[in-house]
Order: structure tokens, then C-alpha cells, then sequence
């Protein structure tokens, strides 16, 4: 039997997996019932969710090229999207893969080496008129790159985002989501990745009224690695959520998901979903999934639910982990005692709790800019 044929008889019933469709039909107007949008605030996403007009354009997309990355933006007859394998699994999803007017390819030609970032910036530049968006990012066979997608200004945006590694490739994907306190974010990023390639994701989400970002990845042969980091900062009134899913579907594959996030002021929400499911078929696997968050004031909720569905005994390791907690006294008493201020402790702090994860984004002009926007964040709380 062929893993294509062991896949296709390895299909998992379960609420956390509602049956993917390309037609819009299929997904019946979400109540907040449904265990995939229980924790989304629906009546805040502007119709996204149920009929809204997307095809709004009040938004500009600047790219800076990284030496032999191409780029193009095609129509989606001529263009390659579902390359991944992605079918959409939400109401959001499929509207905007049937609204998106284009699609914007990326394409990392094979065994190049490149390590300048290819930065793709979308500004929006108003939030009354809805737009759907679709990004389709490939990295030929044996190549390494970095490309990154940073989002800002004021927009009501509706996306899916595909990333597909050749074999042997590496990828650094980074999405910073710094939008303006107005907008409404709705996106879903799939990844598919080759025999012995290599992605790591970093998701780092700042701003936005609403953000919901799902991403999932899966394998399409053996020797897979999958690092998804995420950094979130959520202040009063903002809801920034999370949901990712690792589908181990070939065997001796790997995987580790680890997000930070903090959350300061009245009515701060966020909300991560981790889920690992590891098929009959993927044997030999090892998997870890970790969400921490720091509450900085009364008032902030966060919500943190790890999942994992193990349908094989023969893997390597799998685990994950949760905490949701306050300041640690004894590091504050510490740094205290040592003639540090309580505000610059407290600065110390939280910088100390991020900073495992900003240093493995390994793209340092983002680093600095991430550690310069949590001192802008904690400016008005500590």
C-alpha cells in the first residue's frame, strides 16, 4: 500500500477536523457554537464570516525582492494555487478562496542559497470595504530563503496563504501582523512540506482590532521538519487568536510549535488552539506543542487549549504544554535586591520571557524591531 492509499483510508472523524470544501455552501454560517469558532468574537468580524462584499481594494502591496526570488500576480485560473493540497475548512476561508481576484506567487528557484529576506508589505487603507487575498509561496527543491509578510494600516481582510517546500528545502516564512487598532484580520496559512525540508514559521501579531490566524502544515514524505514559533501582545480591547495544526501524515517526521504571548489592559483576549495529529501511518515521529502567557494587568483573559490525537504507539515522542500565569514574584524580588527599579525589573521581566523565542526568528532587523515594539507596548502598563 502506498502512503497516498494509507492516507486516504486514515480519515479522522473528529469536531476538530470538520470536512474541508471549496464551495461556500458547504459551510454553514458559523453561530459560535462550533468548536472551531467558540472563542472568535463573530460579531466583530465585519461579515467576514457570513456575506460581506470582498471585493474591496483599498490596500497597496509593496515587495522587495530578495536576488533570484521571483514574483507575479496571476489570475486564479493561471495560477498554481493549491499546490499545498489545502481545502478550506472554515466559511472564511472558502469565501475568500472564491473572492480572491488574483494570485500572488512567490517562487524560490531550485538549490539557491539567498540570505537577504524577501519582504512583501500590505498597507490597508481603510476598513468600510472588504477584501479577500491569496499568497502562494514555493521553495524549489534544495533551496534556502527567508521571506516575509508584514501587515499594516486599516483594513477588513479575508485570506489564505499556501507555502510549498520542494524537497530538501529550507524556509524561514515570517508574518508580522502590526495592523492598526481598526482592522479585522481573518487569514489561514497552509503549509506543505517535501521530503527532508525544512520550515520554520514565525507569527508575531501586534496590532489589530480582531486577528485570527489558523495554520496547519502537513508531509508529503518522510524526513519533514516543522518549527512554528509565534510572539502575540495584546492590549485592552484587542483579540488575538491562534490555531495551528500539525498533521503528521508520512513517518519519521518532526515538529514543534512554541508560542509566547502577553496580554495587558481591560478586555485583552487571546486565544491558542495547539493541535498535533499523528496518523497510523506516521511512524517514528517526534512532536512537541507550548503556549505560555504572561498576564501584565486585571482585567486580560487568555485562553490556552493543547490538543493531541496519537493513532500510533511506534513514534519517538510526543508532548505538549500550557501555562497562563501572572509576574514571577521570586524574579522580581531577585532583580529587586540587586538594586534594580520595580518598573525596569518588571521590564526585564517580560523582555526575558520573549526573548527565547525573538532569537530564533534568525532574521536580525526584525529581531530589534520586535524588541523595540514590546518596550513601546509595556510603556503604558509597567
Amino acid at each position: 500500500m502506498s502512503l497516498a492509499e494509507a492516507l486516504e483510508l486514515d480519515h479522522v472523524e473528529s469536531h476538530l477536523h470538520p470536512e474541508g470544501s471549496f464551495d461556500v455552501a458547504d459551510h454553514p454560517v458559523p453561530t459560535g457554537r462550533e468548536e472551531i469558532w467558540r472563542f472568535t468574537p463573530l460579531k466583530r468580524l465585519r461579515g467576514l464570516h457570513q456575506d460581506a462584499d470582498l471585493s474591496g481594494d483599498a490596500f497597496k502591496v509593496d515587495v522587495d525582492l530578495a536576488p533570484g526570488v521571483t514574483a507575479q500576480s496571476v489570475t486564479p485560473s493561471e495560477s498554481a494555487r493549491g499546490a499545498s493540497g489545502y481545502v478550506p475548512t472554515d466559511r472564511v476561508s472558502a469565501r475568500a478562496w472564491a473572492a480572491a481576484s488574483s494570485v500572488f506567487e512567490v517562487s524560490i528557484p531550485a538549490e539557491a542559497e539567498i540570505e537577504q529576506a524577501t519582504t512583501i508589505r500590505l498597507t490597508g487603507l481603510g476598513v468600510d470595504h472588504a477584501a479577500a487575498g491569496h499568497l502562494l509561496i514555493r521553495a524549489g527543491r534544495f533551496s534556502k530563503s527567508v521571506v516575509v509578510v508584514d501587515y499594516n494600516g486599516s483594513a477588513t481582510w479575508a485570506e489564505n496563504i499556501e507555502v510549498v517546500l520542494d524537497d530538501g528545502a529550507q524556509l524561514t516564512f515570517v508574518t508580522v501582523q502590526d495592523w492598526a487598532d481598526d482592522a479585522v484580520h481573518v487569514v489561514t496559512q497552509h503549509a506543505q512540506v517535501g521530503r527532508d525540508a525544512n520550515l520554520k514559521h514565525v507569527a508575531v501579531t501586534l496590532g489589530g482590532d480582531v486577528v485570527r490566524a489558523s495554520t496547519s502544515a502537513d508531509y508529503r514524505a518522510t524526513g519533514g521538519s516543522v518549527d512554528l514559533y509565534g510572539v502575540y501582545f495584546a492590549d485592552a480591547g484587542q483579540h488575538l487568536e491562534h490555531r495551528l495544526f500539525v498533521d503528521h501524515t508520512a513517518p519519521r517526521t518532526r515538529s514543534n510549535v512554541e508560542y509566547r504571548g502577553a496580554l495587558q489592559g481591560q478586555d485583552a483576549h487571546t486565544v491558542w488552539i495547539g493541535n498535533v495529529l499523528i496518523r497510523k501511518v506516521a511512524e517514528g515521529i517526534e512532536t512537541f506543542e507550548r503556549n505560555d502567557n504572561l498576564i501584565l494587568t486585571d482585567g486580560a483573559h487568555a485562553d490556552s487549549v493543547p490538543n493531541l490525537e496519537i493513532e500510533t504507539g511506534e513514534i519517538e515522542g510526543a508532548g505538549h504544554a500550557s501555562t497562563t500565569g501572572r509576574f514571577d514574584d521570586n524574579h522580581l524580588f531577585y532583580l529587586q535586591s540587586r538594586g534594580i527599579e520595580e518598573d525596569e525589573a518588571r521590564r526585564l521581566v517580560v523582555h526575558g520571557f520573549f526573548h527565547d523565542i525573538i532569537r530564533r526568528i534568525g532574521v536580525p532587523e526584525l529581531q530589534e524591531r520586535l524588541v523595540e515594539a514590546i518596550e513601546d507596548e509595556l510603556a503604558g502598563v509597567v
